[in-house]
């Protein structure tokens, strides 16, 4: 598997992406684009580590594309350096405030191109460290909610763009309270451990997100995947837990951990917001316990 950082190369003359591609194709992997329409595209489909990109370009030009990486939440935090033969004030001033990190003056100065573009990964990796860090669940060891919220956003977005469906589980555990006061706060701490794996070895796909979402309740993203896949996953939770039978004496319920599971699906729409299909989960969820618990229950969306 190749770990090497990715950089997306944007110029509209070939011969640019040459010089560049040359000076770094042996310590990172390339990929080009000669419009900033399809540079977009590819930023969107598979976000580099760093963006090298040209200003003049036709159509859409280079501030108006680093604009759009920078609102966009998918690469918003992918840093971009202007490599330009415009190097006036002005047109520096433009790059920074549209979200520029640097620039490179053509013609280009290879150790210089290769010590900033260096430094700059350098400095993402770190903040990739930092964010990761700030996005985990410290007793679990999954995504917490800041980290669910964004990754639904994006997922939102992703699938209102391609007309792909997204399903939300949310899940709960039964009784828990009950479960700590019998079995002491260790106690209830191992078993958000267990749930936490549990769930997470069972949306394992890159795109999917296992996340605490609060307390004992826990949220699996499906991007992706319709209401039928969805079903199959929280099924084979609750099917897991009863071949486990992880016991819970206190639980009027059954006497091992159970879960309550609400299950939401829908092609986004750009007219709706995410909170749409979380309140859609939500309310199933409320409808898997008051109908007894231990169930999971379908939103109609």
């Amino acid at each position: 598997m190749d770990e090497r950082a990715t950089i997306l190369i944007v110029d509209d003359i070939p011969s640019n992406i040459q010089t560049l591609a040359a000076v770094l194709k042996d310590d990172y992997t390339l990929y080009f684009a000669t419009s900033g329409a399809k540079a977009l595209e590819l930023c969107l489909q598979r976000p580099p580590d760093l963006v090298l990109l040209d200003v003049m370009m036709p159509g859409m030009d280079g501030f108006e594309l680093c604009r759009r990486i920078k609102s966009e939440p998918l690469t918003c935090d992918v840093p971009v350096i202007f490599v330009t033969a415009r190097s006036d004030v002005e047109d520096e001033t433009l790059g920074l405030e549209a979200g520029a990190i640097d620039f490179v003056g053509k013609p280009i100065s290879p150790p210089i191109v290769r010590a900033r573009v260096r430094n700059h990964l350098q400095l993402k990796r770190q903040a990739d460290m930092l964010r990761k860090l700030s996005f985990r669940d410290g007793l679990t060891g999954i995504a917490n909610r800041r980290a669910f919220d964004e990754a639904l956003d994006r997922a939102w977005r992703r699938g209102a763009r391609t007309g792909t469906p997204v399903s939300l589980i949310l899940l709960d555990v039964d009784h828990f309270k009950a479960y700590n006061d019998f079995y002491g706060h260790q106690g209830g701490d191992d078993c958000l451990r267990e749930m936490a794996q549990l769930m997470a070895a069972r949306a394992g796909r890159p795109d999917d997100l296992t996340a605490r979402y609060g307390g004992e309740e826990f949220a699996c993203l499906l991007p992706g995947t319709d209401a039928e896949g969805a079903l199959t996953v929280g099924h084979s939770i609750i099917d897991a837990l009863a071949e486990r039978r992880l016991p819970h004496a206190a639980s009027p319920t059954a006497g091992w951990i159970t879960v309550s599971v609400g299950i939401a699906s829908r092609v986004p729409d750009t007219a709706d917001a995410p909170a749409t299909l979380l309140a859609a989960a939500d309310a199933a969820l409320y409808q898997a316990k008051a109908g007894g618990r231990n169930r999971l229950c379908v939103s109609t969306l």
